[in-house]
């Protein structure tokens, strides 16, 4: 059967490694590899910021984890963080403006 996506790089790898060192807090969730996807890591920051890249096998991102002195954790059983959850929240927020403060016009009112 063939993979609809790409195997891992020394790029995705180094990105990884990028983010950790220039955010506080970061912990490594491994996601199970899927028909459309290798094996992946993402990286969450204490405030929930996060980013996905391959990593190929688990070994890759315990070797990193263990370099830097972090936590690595298996989605499958710890899940995502709540921190991760809240970050899209804002970010969803702020992409589509926030709440609006004014009534929406087209908007039917019910008596």
């Amino acid at each position: 059967m063939a993979k609809l996506d790409r195997e891992a790089t020394t790029a995705d790898i180094e990105a990884l490694i990028e983010f950790a060192k220039t955010r506080r807090g970061v912990e490594f969730y491994v996601e199970p590899e899927t028909f459309a996807t290798t094996m992946t890591a993402v990286a969450v920051a204490h405030d929930g910021e996060w980013m996905r890249r391959r990593v190929g096998s688990p070994a890759v991102i315990h070797r990193v984890a263990r370099k830097l002195g972090l936590p690595v954790y298996d989605v499958q059983l710890t899940g995502y963080p709540a921190r991760m959850r809240a970050y899209n929240e804002r970010r969803r927020k702020e992409e589509d403006g926030g709440p609006s403060e004014a009534p929406d016009a087209d908007a039917p009112e019910f008596s």
